[in-house]
């Protein structure tokens, strides 16, 4: 039985992927720090459900404590490490940037150092599709050059993806970084705009809409994201070296390195987005158009061809079945 270590495995995104790895008989260890930033309630409810599970063990520690993550990874003895526990939040990393430093740079630091003594199969650790920053050629392509990042949060997760190069190629450690879009879904973020939205419309307050709607992203699914990283861990890295890498693929020719964007390859207005909010609610939101926020990107679009060369499995969730999806987790959650 595959032994799989997650990272953040009581955030949307891990809780998912743990359930899924779990669903198909792999054993997982979760960590999660079950850090303040939204409700630790939520993350909880969410860990009882994997502990429900076979085959599903989980700690919590928090992954600046090298000392404490090292032990547990090595009592697991995992053959994959899933690095997704960061600090999030674009927005938060204007008033807080240190704590993104610690999290996700010297964090991300000692997760590697774990893969490495481990020498596990394969690291496959979270970027963000916030790297592309200000670039403007879209859909965006996990070769195009990523050097305009317009928050620390960005800022840190370009770091992260420079680092797990350098380690692979000194360590020759198999690493794969996934670049996220905008995931949604149930179990979601209380942070992010549509959970926001769905609350707002439901309790009768208005939504707050940047850059007057004149914005666009890539809304990913998060069981459509899962199932690309879940078919990723099986896609190891090997070295580029003295092999033709393909002209769109990401592989590096000095290292076991590849990075992925994960997204469903379709760039959706926001207001658009709003409207199908709308519609799974039978509700229209009163709506304060705003100006842009500092740090903030006006558009995200995947171009998810790697993936699809890689696993032969390309996102496919319609946006309205997604976002019915969503409400009726909310309502039934909340009791709404």
């Amino acid at each position: 039985m595959k032994r799989v270590f997650i990272t953040g495995s009581a955030g949307f995104i891990g809780f998912h992927l743990a359930k899924l790895l779990l669903q198909e008989g792999f054993r997982v260890h979760g960590l999660d720090g079950m850090t303040p930033y939204y409700d630790v309630g939520l993350k909880r409810a969410r860990h009882d459900q994997l502990l429900a599970m076979e085959n599903f063990t989980a700690s919590e520690g928090l992954i600046e404590d090298e000392e404490k993550v090292e032990k547990i990874a090595t009592d697991f003895q995992p053959h994959v490490i899933v690095h997704l526990a960061a600090q999030a939040g674009v927005r938060h990393s204007i008033e807080k940037p240190k704590a993104y430093v610690q999290s996700n740079v010297v964090g991300t630091m000692n997760i590697m150092e774990i893969a490495r003594e481990l020498e596990v199969e394969h690291l496959l650790m979270a970027s963000s599709s916030s790297v592309y920053g200000a670039n403007t050629e879209m859909p965006f392509q996990e070769t195009d050059k990523a050097d305009t990042q317009l928050s620390m949060y960005a800022a840190t997760k370009k770091a992260n993806e420079s680092m797990g190069h350098a380690y692979a190629h000194l360590w020759n450690l198999p690493t794969t970084m996934f670049r996220f879009f905008t995931v949604y879904g149930p179990w979601g973020r209380p942070d992010l705009a549509y959970f926001k939205f769905v609350d707002a419309i439901l309790n009768g307050r208005p939504i707050d809409i940047y850059n007057n709607g004149q914005m666009a992203r890539d809304f990913t699914y998060v069981t459509d994201l899962v199932r690309g990283i879940r078919l990723l861990i099986n896609a190891v890295p090997s070295r580029g070296e003295g092999a033709r890498v393909h002209e769109h693929d990401s592989l590096s020719p000095v290292a076991p390195f590849r990075i992925v964007n994960i997204g469903n390859s379709e760039k959706v207005a926001l207001l658009d987005f709003i409207e199908a909010i709308e519609t799974s609610l039978g509700m229209k939101a009163v709506r304060n158009y705003m100006p842009m926020q500092p740090g903030d990107v006006q558009a995200t679009w995947a171009n998810a061809d790697l993936l699809h060369k890689l696993t032969g499995y390309r996102p496919e969730t319609k946006l309205q079945d997604g976002v019915d999806a969503f409400v009726s987790w909310y309502r039934d959650y909340y009791h709404h």
